[in-house]
């Protein structure tokens, strides 16, 4: 539908690929509405889609006026609509999204409408890049094995994507081995502008290409200077069906680059210590825009390094803008001329190219970084933004494994630091494993797999590694995960293959891998002398998360590198090493230091143009979505309404939209609840809703147990985000989760009050449903961060829990709670629930009915079982009045089921 045009914004844009409509940002201009020239870029992209969105409902002229005033020093609470391009999604999360599309469908059937109204009305690209785990390493064969079982274990589920294709409009499965949705979005999906034909427009309609995903890093895409952020799986599903993203309008940070890297840093070490200083800096929700003479010294892949961990900052998004490198980018990975012309006509015109004259933008708040002071590091043992220098691992290391667990080291006493564990290898042969022996070394995750420097860096190290006659030790697992094929060509080309091949770095598939928790089993010996010892073995990966219990279950210390010292780690075997001044090992001719063999810059980038051949990219990306043979050969029909399986173990029609009355209740204050949960700080998403191995030993476990389904098919909790069954059972049940009304105890565990019964979370829940008894959260600083992960949200509203009150939360999960209708509550500032001497074991009444209003103070009472009660406020964290809606309804697609039921 073609919008109002009551600003008279819209004109012809003529290009080499033709004549264009587009909504002229300069007419606001011109007609004293705006300041273009120091509105952030991101301010300007917002206020195109209004323009052209208006349609006097979801989107009216004063929306429009509302952004043309944006103040950056003062933005305000307001909030105003969001019209993306498209959606973008991962299987984890695109699964579970599909599932409430058909869940939606088959309740337009019960209510005797036509199910077909549920349907994308957005572009939805689904990338199948979660689902391979590595099961089989260090050999040839590895990326065949990987993918046979990979089809095995996930048929089930592959079927219902393949369903879905068919029956949905506007929706299209990359297949899986065509590597991570991120790299994928950004060498191929990704236009910068987007072209669209409109009924009534003679011609089409172009604009800022502009997403939003249901990964959080779907931020990967603003290196290219595309705006998009991860969403929870619930927004996204409104905003397919043609709902605006709502949003309050954001803070805004500049951040001004100048100088260039030195040779030996890379851009992880120069991501790492930006989501060091902005982690200290604060930029919760907000947005990060960069600028300054430094953007020149950045390479796009560079760009897109950083943007990539937007949420490892806390930070909505990191946008790079678009400029003389990224039509570089574009020519260089095979877009075609006439797009690169639309591109850049496009953007000079709306004021959104960026050149060495462009004016500097008015900011909240504005930070800086001078590029040559960056030097080599790495990130962990726990957090992303927990930055180590080279030269200071050995001594965090030593000191961590001293240090208090709730400083977030070890807790070991002298005797237990300096224990070891003796290995009995299958050939008869003895080793020693000890605290901070790497077993996990993997070039794996979006982050860095898109880089070809660091990539051709990480195989021009092995190669001189090999040269000088080092060996990976046979306790490190190794793995090559590349985020795209056209990594493997280049690699091949540059003739770097067998190096890295000779290392063990053998390419074991293409996609997410170690980097979300499917690094897949340790050998049965190594595992067996871990846990025998309780030692803290390590991991060293290229990606962005590092969270306890997301890796593997055994590796309890995870460092965050690049691929070139994932390779160097690889080879010293251990964490516990001063890189700096202690040698990597013995070669031919003696003791190897890490300055040996690292790759001179000169090298990589002679092989830089090897990367930079659109050739290959036109190869990989020509037939995207139909080049695997045996996703091509899956059998699936196109019926409008899913045949769901009561036998399924994999998908299920969720309970969510089962018997939903045709109107909201009214909303009503929640009495006498008991607390089921009590965590401290930093408790992310993995905590909540892990998405790693399934132990046997758990509910969801013996769900599956019970159903047939052997241990050794369990899969993983990720690759069963289609059967609420499993998932909740699942939610907060991560081994390392620390539940403060279970003292002493690690898991998914509780007390069960009045009993006093300690017991798994879900049959606590079960007992607390079956009595009419609500629960609630307690929580400290940055709840849910880490992932997108709407399980988390849904899990606890299936467990029963109707508000979650901590000290912050983190965006996308808090956006879930209430997409999920559940209350996310926040403490006064200085408050917690140890300030105020809660311990959990109260009764809770939350003094809420139906006038709530976003951010309004809510009266809590807690209530001692001896009858004391104390008195609290908190502020209401439902922050717009739309979301107030979707809370009064129970959650966001509860209210388009009835909007669409009742049209």
């Amino acid at each position: 539908m073609a919008a109002l045009n009551s600003f008279g914004t819209q004109a012809v844009l003529k290009t080499s690929a033709g004549s264009f409509f587009y909504h002229r940002l300069r007419k606001l201009a011109e007609d004293g509405l705006v300041n273009l020239e120091r509105l952030p870029f991101s301010m300007k992209i917002f206020l195109e889609s209004a323009l052209r969105s208006e349609n006097g409902l979801e989107v009216v002229r004063a929306d429009i006026l509302r952004l043309a005033k944006y103040d950056p020093k003062k933005p305000g609470e307001e909030t105003f609509p969001f019209n993306p391009a498209r959606v973008l999604m991962q299987d984890f999360t695109g699964v579970p999204a599909l599932v409430d599309l058909a869940a939606l469908r088959s309740a337009m059937h019960r209510l005797g409408r036509d199910p077909q109204k549920i349907n994308p009305v957005l572009a939805v690209d689904l990338i199948i890049d979660h689902s391979f785990q590595v099961d089989a390493w260090g050999r040839p064969e590895a990326l065949q094995i990987n993918a046979d079982i990979e089809f095995q274990r996930n048929r089930e589920r592959y079927e219902f994507l393949h369903w879905g294709q068919k029956a949905f409009h506007n929706f299209k499965c990359v297949p899986p081995a065509m590597g991570i949705c991120h790299q994928v979005n950004l060498e191929s999906l990704g236009q910068v502008v987007y072209r669209k034909t409109e009924p009534g427009l003679d011609f089409p309609l172009v604009f800022p290409d502009t997403l939003v995903g249901t990964d959080s890093h779907t931020t990967m895409i603003n290196g290219l200077g595309v705006l998009g952020w991860g969403v929870g799986g619930i927004e996204a599903e409104a905003v397919m069906l043609g709902q605006p993203f709502y949003m309050v309008m954001p803070e805004i940070i500049g951040f001004k680059l100048s100088g260039a890297l030195a040779p030996n840093v890379t851009a992880t070490d120069l991501v790492l210590t930006v989501t060091n200083m902005m982690r200290k800096k604060g930029v919760v929700g907000k947005i990060i825009e960069f600028y300054g003479p430094g953007l020149k010294n950045l390479t796009l892949p560079d760009r897109a390094t950083i943007a990539n961990m937007s949420p490892e900052m806390g930070a909505r998004a990191c946008l790079f803008p678009v400029d003389g490198e990224t039509l570089n980018y574009l020519r260089q990975t095979g877009r075609p001329a006439e797009q690169l012309d639309l591109v850049e006509r496009y953007l000079k015109e709306q004021g959104l190219f960026y050149t060495d004259q462009t004016p500097e933008a008015t900011y909240l708040d504005t930070a800086a970084l001078d590029l040559a002071t960056v030097t080599t590091c790495l990130a962990g043992p726990k957090r992303p933004q927990d930055r180590v220098a080279l030269g200071g691992m050995k001594a965090d290391w030593t000191a961590g494994l001293r240090k208090p667990v709730a400083d977030r080291g070890y807790g070991l006493t002298a005797e237990q630091a300096a224990g070891t564990a003796t290995v009995n290898y299958p050939d008869g042969t003895k080793g020693e494993l000890k605290h901070g022996d790497v077993v996990i070394a993997s070039i794996t995750s979006c982050t860095n797999t898109s880089n070809p420097w660091v990539l051709l860096g990480a195989g021009l190290l092995a190669k001189n590694a090999v040269a000088k006659g080092l060996r990976v030790p046979r306790h490190v697992k190794t793995s090559l995960a590349p985020g795209s094929k056209a990594v493997t060509d280049y690699l091949r080309d540059a003739g770097l293959t067998p190096y890295l091949e000779k290392l063990g770095f053998h390419t074991v598939g293409y996609g997410c891998a170690t980097c979300i928790g499917n690094s897949g089993p340790l050998d049965d010996h190594i595992a067996a002398a871990i846990e025998k010892a309780d030692l803290v073995a390590a991991a060293v990966l290229s990606g962005n998360r590092n969270f306890e219990g997301r890796i593997n279950p055994l590796t309890r210390a995870n460092y965050l590198a690049s691929p070139i010292l994932v390779v160097a780690y690889a080879l010293a075997g251990t964490v516990n090493i001063d890189l700096e001044t202690e040698p990597l090992g013995r070669g031919a001719n003696g003791p190897v230091f890490l300055r040996d063999i690292w790759p001179a810059a000169d090298e990589i980038r002679a092989n830089l143009g090897k990367a930079r051949d659109p050739e290959i990219f036109r190869r990989v990306y020509g037939e995207i979505y139909d080049t695997n043979p045996t996703w091509n050969a899956i059998p699936s029909t196109d019926e409008a309404v899913y045949n769901w399986r009561a036998d399924s173990t994999y998908i299920q029609e969720p309970p969510f939209f089962v018997g939903l009355k045709p109107a909201a209740e009214p909303i009503k204050p929640i009495e006498k609840a008991r607390v089921l949960v009590k965590v401290g700080d930093s408790v992310t998403t993995d905590h909540i809703s892990p998405a790693g191995n399934i132990p046997a030993k758990t509910p969801a476990g013996q769900y599956l147990i019970a159903q047939g389904v052997k241990p050794a098919d369990f899969n993983s909790f990720g690759s069963r985000r289609g059967n609420d069954r499993v998932m909740t059972r699942g939610t907060f049940a991560n081994i390392r989760i620390r539940n403060q009304v279970a003292p002493g105890t690690e898991g998914g565990v509780t007390t069960h009050f009045p009993s006093g019964d300690v017991l798994p979370i879900y049959e606590a829940s079960l007992r607390y449903k079956k009595d009419g008894v609500p629960t609630v959260v307690l929580a400290g600083v940055d709840y849910g961060m880490g992932s997108s992960r709407d399980w988390a949200a849904k899990g606890t509203t299936l467990l029963g829990v109707h508000a979650v009150i901590a000290r912050s939360f983190e965006i996308i999960h808090r956006a879930n709670l209430v997409g999920m209708g559940v209350l996310p509550l926040q403490f006064r500032a200085g408050e917690s629930a140890e300030s105020l001497g809660l311990t959990g074991r109260e009764t809770y009444t939350i003094h809420i009915d139906d006038h709530l209003e976003p951010g309004q103070t809510v009266q809590v009472d807690a209530a001692s079982d001896d009858g004391a009660k104390k008195t609290f406020a908190t502020k209401c964290r439902v922050d717009s009045r739309i979301e107030v809606e979707y809370y009064r309804h129970g959650g966001i697609l509860n209210l388009a089921l009835r909007r669409m039921s009742q049209s």
